[in-house]
């Protein structure tokens, strides 16, 4: 896995072991999720919920990205999330959580410009969190989930509306934008 392009191009990124721990983001669907959202990320303020590895924010903040929160409960992934920043040299525009990513973003006062969503699959985790991270967007601000395929998430999140589906093998992301902007 390594990070596609910007200041960390080309970089190493470690991930973890075994698919009980995490699933990382295949290329394919990291070079989508990034097409989708290239005009989002220069000088934006990210947060990576479930961010396992850290990749997705990794790959934000290499594109550009202000800052980046990345939030995750397993220990091992915050750690790897710590030792890929320092390897990209990413490390002083984030902050990294060992919490656990749904009190987080019940709880976060903070307001991003760009979420990313990637909990483990087919247990309806992306569309509990959706409502909190509408109210920790700033106005401009885009959410996106990266969900199984097969998984239904709601049209409307309040000023925030479901702007487009895509499809990628077994994958499918959503993303979410203000329906006033």
């Amino acid at each position: 896995m390594r990070v596609i392009t910007g200041a960390a191009r080309g970089r190493k990124l470690k991930t973890l072991e075994g698919d009980e721990i995490i699933r990382p983001t295949t290329d394919r669907v990291k070079e989508a999720m990034f097409s989708i959202v290239q005009f989002d990320i220069q000088g934006a303020r990210v947060l990576d919920l479930f961010a396992g590895s850290g990749q997705l924010g990794i790959e934000a903040l290499s594109r550009g990205a202000q800052s980046a929160v990345f939030v995750d409960n397993n220990k091992e992934a915050f750690e790897t999330v710590k030792e890929n920043l320092k390897t990209t040299g990413l490390y002083k525009d984030a902050t990294v959580l060992n919490t656990d990513s749904i009190s987080y973003i019940k709880n976060s006062k903070l307001k991003f410009d760009l979420i990313i969503i990637d909990p483990p699959y087919k247990k309806g985790i992306c569309a509990e969190v959706l409502p909190y991270a509408a109210k920790c967007c700033n106005e401009n601000a885009t959410v996106i989930c990266e969900t199984d395929y097969s998984e239904e998430l709601p049209d409307d999140l309040g000023e925030f509306i479901k702007y487009k589906e895509y499809k990628y093998s077994k994958t499918k992301l959503t993303t979410y934008k203000n329906k006033n902007v």
